[in-house]
């Protein structure tokens, strides 16, 4: 099983964060508003976003599936996809949460 760097992960998952939503700041300042803000923040915007990309996908999928005039396979694929993919990335940096949590309780004091 291969290790995952839970650091490039939060950076990744930052950066699908600005382009999932629409850039209100500059990335200079994006950049710095990343780095003053705290870990359970940072996860809780990263929850927000899994959970708008997995509604975003379930109202394409819905909206393709009625024949809906605007309604586009490809469109809707990716947000599939991406919602996916961004579910799975959550599911593992839990994971690695939880390791580290276990790692930290069973250290002799």
């Amino acid at each position: 099983m291969s290790q995952i760097d839970v650091n490039n992960l939060l950076s990744q998952m930052r950066q699908l964060s600005l382009q999932v939503k629409p850039a209100e700041q500059s990335f200079t300042a994006a950049a710095a508003n990343a780095s003053q803000t705290d870990f359970s923040s940072l996860l809780k915007k990263s929850i927000s976003s899994v959970a708008d990309a997995q509604t975003e996908a379930g109202q394409l999928a819905a909206g393709f599936e009625r024949g809906d005039a605007g309604a586009d396979l490809g469109r809707t694929m990716v947000a599939i996809n991406k919602a996916d993919l961004s579910l799975n990335t959550l599911a593992q940096v839990r994971n690695k949460l939880v390791d580290a949590y276990n790692n930290i309780m069973n250290m002799p004091v």
